[in-house]
């Protein structure tokens, strides 16, 4: 994981930064200079925290947004690479090539095996491009199907990390019918009688998230947002202007408190105080241990069962009690 000195602050980070800059002088002073400072670095960092707690209590929609796209959050490799074991990636969907938009295999997450699926964004251009921004074609999610179908085959629990600002919308996913993909995947992953958790641990754009979405147990990370459309899509539509996101996405309702008040998603995965990417380590612990435990628990209940609740939660969405 990268040092933190590089991480760039966001700009309503900018006023931490001043308190930082002076606990690092005074830390660096009383090192060289034998200069007894304690009673104002302990100050000072008794400022810094209030300033974190009030920050990072009291974030707006937008500001999520904005810490969901840091460019060094931790992707669903990077939580393979620290929270799963024996993991094996598979490729292809036996019918027009592979995606590296999203990827999918076998792993052990805690002590239960799983498929696992998910989106995968690029570090840097080269490999953005390799793995299109995270923007699946339609042969991402028939791969995911192939794959989600294995699962219930052989009676594993499927686990999906969803992070993407939307499938692929460019003229070659439309003549391989992506729309098709994922509607059908949507349909089949009602009818899997094995246990599904979706993670959304970044971006949950529209359909493309929809395609992996489908699940008993749907957790968000704190900063995670999942939306019909962008805020700035929507911005564009509504307002004409781009500029308009933020009031977007405070009127979209995106934000993790807010799906979990609608009941679209069932519990939230805390992350570190500034977002996932200040400390890898923790947000995926916190990840494995919050999907262990679901695995957990749907592995009580039997296939029927887990038709049955799961066709009912999604039949409950958007229903209204008149008096």
């Amino acid at each position: 994981m990268p040092e933190p000195k590089a991480i760039a602050p966001l700009e309503f980070e900018k006023p931490l930064v001043e308190f930082e800059r002076r606990l690092d002088e005074l830390r660096r002073l009383t090192g060289k200079q034998k200069i007894q400072a304690e009673d104002e670095i302990s100050s000072l960092e008794k400022k810094l925290e209030e300033a974190r707690r009030e920050i990072y209590g009291n974030l707006s929609p937008w500001q999520r947004v904005q810490i969901v796209r840091h460019p060094l959050r931790p992707y669903l490799l990077d939580y393979l690479r620290l929270g799963a074991t024996n993991v094996v990636e598979l490729g292809g969907d036996r019918v027009f090539g592979d995606d590296h938009a999203l990827i999918g295999g076998f792993a052990t997450i805690g002590d239960q095996q799983v498929v696992f699926l998910g989106h995968q964004k690029g570090r840097d251009t080269r490999e953005n491009l390799m793995r299109n921004f995270g923007c699946a074609h339609p042969e991402g999610y028939r791969k995911a199907l192939r794959l989600m179908r294995l699962a219930d085959r052989f009676g594993l629990p499927i686990v999906s990390f969803i992070d993407t600002p939307g499938a692929f919308p460019g003229v070659p996913s439309e003549e391989r019918h992506i729309a098709e993909a994922i509607a059908v995947n949507i349909r089949e992953m009602f009818n899997f009688r094995v246990p599904i958790v979706a993670v959304v641990i970044g971006e949950g754009g529209s359909g493309g998230a929809l395609g992996i979405g489908v699940a008993d147990r749907v957790l968000i990370l704190e900063n995670a947002y999942y939306s019909v459309i962008s805020p700035e899509g929507c911005a564009s539509i509504l307002w004409k202007d781009r500029a308009y996101a933020p009031q977007a996405a405070q009127a979209l309702r995106i934000s993790a408190p807010d799906l979990v008040a609608l009941k679209l998603v069932d519990e939230i995965v805390p992350e570190p105080h500034g977002g996932a990417h200040r400390d890898w380590d923790a947000t995926v612990r916190a990840c494995v241990e919050k999907v262990s435990r679901h695995l957990q628990d749907l592995a009580r209940l039997g296939p029927e069962k887990l038709l049955e609740s799961r066709q009912a939660r999604y039949r409950a969405i958007g229903s209204v009690l008149e008096n």
